[in-house]
């Protein structure tokens, strides 16, 4: 056996780096040539300046200023740190200053993601109401899982999604608004008003189910849905979009299920289609929300998120409850303050 394999090496002591504020004190008592004077520059007690220099003396294992002398002068050592602490605490500030440029840097041009019939409603509406807040606002549009991996890849600065369930404690989550599931069917089809869900089974008329893909969010929520309301429709056609989706319902081929801001997005199929509010059931909603990285926006996230409830209330809950009179008040519904998701 070799003596370097005899036995495990001791473990190397780490070294101790000085505090950045105990090498402002120590620089402070240089330059000011007396510790009141520099504990009154610092806005400090002299107790703790005087105490913030001998821990310095104790992290760095030598005496930096020479006490038997009145006032106090540097050390040889003190000299040496005085002139090398400066330049770095110099670094240090410019560093600081720096990082917050860039921050402010980042809000000219921000990378917003939103779920297709989020961005093609109140897109155009929140990218007004938002001008203020960044000089570029990129938006782009897609589905739920694509948006959140490309969140957490930081493709997108934030993202405005229709589900919550994002496994990640760096991402922050606002509730924005809440929209219930109503059916729609063809104009040629009359469909009495619902008095339960379940009747959605005994339908007349043989019309098939139009659905959403299970890749959307939307389209698995909807199935969710159906098991609770004990709905089971045999798969006909599957879109990951309203529009084609509506077109078949409005050619009288079938019935679906969707909801407010996804009718209003192909709105030009509306004189086409009746749409049957559903009684209230505990799935009969999705919601959205704004996802963000924590603790990165000094604050940006919330006002997006109260600036995009704004246009949800003031204009488009109003745009569609005059194109769908028939909908309840709370069909879309913002909460009135920071709710869990």
């Amino acid at each position: 056996m070799s003596p370097r394999s005899a036995g495990p090496r001791p473990p190397r002591r780490s070294r101790v780096l000085p505090d950045l504020q105990a090498l402002e004190a120590f620089v402070a008592v240089c330059d000011a040539g007396s510790m009141a004077l520099a504990a009154q520059q610092l806005g400090v007690s002299q107790s703790a300046l005087s105490q913030a220099v001998k821990t310095l003396e104790a992290d760095l294992g030598t005496p930096l200023l020479d006490r038997e002398v009145r006032p106090a002068v540097p050390t040889h050592a003190g000299q040496v740190l005085r002139e090398r602490a400066s330049r770095l605490l110099a670094q240090a500030r410019t560093l600081v200053d720096q990082v917050r440029a860039s921050a402010r840097q980042a809000h000219a041009q921000i990378h917003l993601g939103c779920v297709d019939s989020f961005a093609a409603t109140v897109g155009p509406s929140l990218i007004r109401a938002l001008s203020g807040s960044a000089q570029q606002m990129l938006m782009w549009s897609g589905l739920t899982p694509a948006l959140t991996q490309q969140l957490r890849g930081r493709e997108l600065d934030f993202a405005i999604c229709t589900d919550s369930a994002i496994d990640d404690p760096r991402i922050t989550q606002r509730l924005l608004f809440s929209e219930s599931w109503v059916a729609v069917f063809p104009k040629a089809h009359p469909v009495r008003p619902l008095a339960s869900v379940r009747e959605l089974a005994e339908l007349p008329g043989g019309l098939p189910l139009i659905r959403y893909s299970q890749r959307s969010v939307i389209g698995q929520q909807i199935e969710r849905f159906l098991r609770h309301a004990g709905v089971q429709a045999p798969r006909a056609c599957e879109f990951d979009a309203t529009d084609p989706l509506l077109s078949l319902v409005a050619s009288g081929l079938g019935w679906a299920l969707s909801t407010p801001l996804c009718l209003w997005q192909s709105r030009h199929h509306l004189d086409e289609v009746v749409v049957l509010p559903l009684p209230a059931t505990r799935l009969g909603q999705r919601h959205f929300f704004l996802l963000a990285r924590e603790d990165e926006w000094a604050g940006l996230d919330a006002h997006i998120a109260r600036i995009a409830r704004d246009v949800i209330r003031q204009d488009t809950a109003v745009a569609i409850h005059r194109a769908m009179p028939g909908l309840p008040a709370d069909a879309l519904s913002c909460p009135d303050e920071e709710s869990p998701p």
